[in-house]
C-alpha cells in the first residue's frame, strides 16, 4: 500500500469534467485507490463520490493506492492533478 499527499494544481480545480479526467485516469488500473481529504474517504474510480469532496485548487488530498500496479496509479494521478 502507497499513500501520498499531494496539492491540486489544476487551473479550474476538480469540477465534473476534471474529475471525470481523473476517474478515466484511476480506473486504468487494477489497484484499490481511494483519495482522502479532511474526514472524507472516497473511492477514486466513483465520479459521485469524487464530486462530494468538492476540491478546489490549492487544496492539499491525500491518495492512497493497494494493489500490483500502485506505484504507476499513484504517479499517474499526482501528474494529472499537477497538470504535467
Amino acid at each position: 500500500m502507497i499513500r501520498k499527499t499531494v496539492t491540486v494544481e489544476l487551473s479550474s480545480g476538480l469540477e465534473a469534467r476534471p474529475i471525470a479526467m481523473l476517474v478515466q485516469v484511476a480506473s486504468q488500473y487494477e489497484s484499490k485507490i481511494y483519495v482522502e481529504t479532511g474526514s472524507k474517504r472516497v473511492n477514486a474510480k466513483s465520479i459521485m463520490g469524487m464530486m462530494t469532496l468538492g476540491l478546489a485548487t490549492g487544496e492539499e488530498l491525500t491518495i492512497t493506492a493497494d494493489g500490483n500496479d500502485e506505484s504507476q496509479a499513484i504517479s499517474d494521478i499526482e501528474n494529472y492533478l499537477s497538470e504535467k
